[in-house]
C-alpha cells in the first residue's frame, strides 16, 4: 500500500482538526447511545461534517470516523450517517469510505499497546467500547476488508479474539479471520452486536467480559 504523501497527510489532520471543533448536539447524543462519551470521543478524535473539506462534500452532516496512526495522526477518514432513513434513496450508505480509499485497520494503535491478546470487531464504534472497558480492540469494517497484510500485523499475538455479529455477515467475518489465523477464536454473542449488547446491558461491562468466557444469557 502507497504511503501516503504529506500534503495528503496535512489535509487529513486538518480535515479531521476541524471535524472534530464541529462535533453537532445531534451527534453528541449519537455516541452517548452508543455508550461513548466525550473522553471516547476524544481520544478517537470523532467529530462531524459541517464544513466539508474538498472531496466529502457528500458527507455533510455525517460523523466523522479517522482512522488513526499509533500516533494519533489520521490516515484515512470515515464517515457514518446519522439519519435514520433508506440511506440508498440518497445515494449513500449507512457507512460510507471515499472512492478508492483502500482497505485500512481500524485502531491500530491498540496492536501496539496491547499484551499477547488483541480483539477484533466488525465496527469502528464496536472496537471503541471494547476499549473503553479495557479490551485492547481493532476493527475491519465488513470480512472483505480483511487483507493478507493485515494477517501479518496481528500474526504476533497468542490469541485473537473476533467478535463477529450474530448474523450471516459476522459469520462470515468471524470465519474469514479464523481461517486466516490459528490463534483466532470467534465470541459468541446472542443479544446483537457489541455495542447493542453492550447498551442492552445498562453499558454494564460484565456481560461482555461473560462472552469472552464463553458465557451467553439463554
Amino acid at each position: 500500500m502507497r504511503p501516503l504523501s504529506a500534503s495528503q497527510r496535512e489535509t487529513l489532520e486538518e480535515a479531521t482538526r476541524a471535524y472534530q471543533d464541529q462535533l453537532t448536539v445531534a451527534a453528541v447524543q449519537h455516541l452517548q447511545g452508543r455508550g461513548l462519551g466525550k473522553a471516547e470521543a476524544d481520544t478517537f478524535r470523532l467529530g462531524v461534517v459541517v464544513d466539508p473539506y474538498p472531496g466529502h462534500s457528500k458527507y455533510r452532516g455525517m460523523v466523522a470516523i479517522p482512522y488513526l496512526d499509533r500516533d494519533g495522526r489520521p490516515l484515512s477518514i470515515r464517515f457514518r450517517c446519522l439519519e435514520e432513513h433508506n440511506h440508498r434513496d440518497f445515494f449513500h450508505g449507512k457507512y460510507n469510505t471515499v472512492k478508492d480509499e483502500p482497505a485500512r485497520c481500524y485502531n491500530i494503535g491498540a496492536i501496539h499497546r496491547a499484551g499477547d491478546e488483541i480483539h477484533v470487531t466488525e465496527g469502528e464504534f464496536d472496537a471503541i467500547v471494547l476499549n473503553k472497558i479495557g479490551l485492547p480492540a481493532v476493527a475491519f469494517p465488513g470480512a472483505n476488508n480483511f487483507k493478507p497484510r493485515h494477517r501479518r500485523m496481528l500474526a504476533g499475538f497468542s490469541r485473537i479474539w473476533v467478535w463477529g455479529d450474530p448474523d450471516d455477515a459476522g459469520a462470515e467475518f468471524t470465519n474469514r479471520i479464523c481461517r486466516s489465523l490459528r490463534q483466532a477464536k470467534g465470541v459468541r454473542l446472542t443479544e446483537g452486536d457489541v455495542t447493542e449488547t453492550y447498551m442492552a446491558a445498562g453499558q454494564n461491562a460484565d456481560v461482555l467480559l461473560a462472552a469472552l468466557n464463553g458465557e451467553t444469557n439463554q
